[in-house]
């Protein structure tokens, strides 16, 4: 697995190694051991979320803050924009973000630690998402930051809408919101 880092510390892109052939290809998308030895995080998943969305939907920033969870995340079809917001305000990059695209055809995944909140756009006609996570769904834990706050500054690729649940449109900018120590 190759690991290429972010412009947030913690944040990491894997790329898995794909075996192919004229039969299609194979690959491991996780693996604890390794997981281990080249990202430097011993993790627990507990739970995978998958999700589809069509073209312009806009999912998150969602985090929990009393349950916080790290994430895998993996696009199985299509393409997303895939974000991470550092929310832990001792953090020198307190309020920062990364952005990477992520598709079913590059087959990378995104690591996102505790501490992060995050949400995608999806690029594609429709894309569907795995997901592991370290800690259970809480929904009365769960916050939202803004997708667009202003101080955050995102820089989202040019899109239509975009489409937004009503708890995303609901969201709290950075100075509102409940962040991690």
């Amino acid at each position: 697995m190759k690991v290429v880092k972010t412009a947030l510390p913690g944040v990491l892109i894997l790329q898995p190694t794909v075996h192919g052939d004229a039969r299609g290809y194979f690959f491991e998308s996780f693996n604890q051991k390794q997981f281990e030895e080249t990202t430097g995080h011993n993790v627990h998943f507990v739970q995978d979320n998958q999700s589809r969305s069509m073209r312009g939907v806009l999912r998150g920033l969602h985090y929990q803050i009393k349950q916080p969870q790290a994430k895998l995340i993996r696009v199985l079809e299509g393409e997303v924009f895939d974000v991470a917001v550092d929310l832990r305000r001792s953090s020198p990059t307190f309020g920062k973000w990364t952005g990477w695209v992520l598709s079913a055809a590059a087959k990378q995944q995104m690591w996102i630690p505790e501490g992060f909140a995050h949400g995608y756009l999806v690029l594609s006609k429709t894309a569907e998402l795995l997901y592991k996570v370290s800690d259970f769904y809480a929904p009365d834990d769960e916050r939202t930051l803004i997708w667009d706050d202003p101080t955050v500054a995102i820089a989202w690729p040019a899109h239509e809408g975009p489409i937004l649940s009503d708890k995303d449109k609901r969201g709290r900018l950075l100075g509102q919101a409940e962040v991690f120590a």
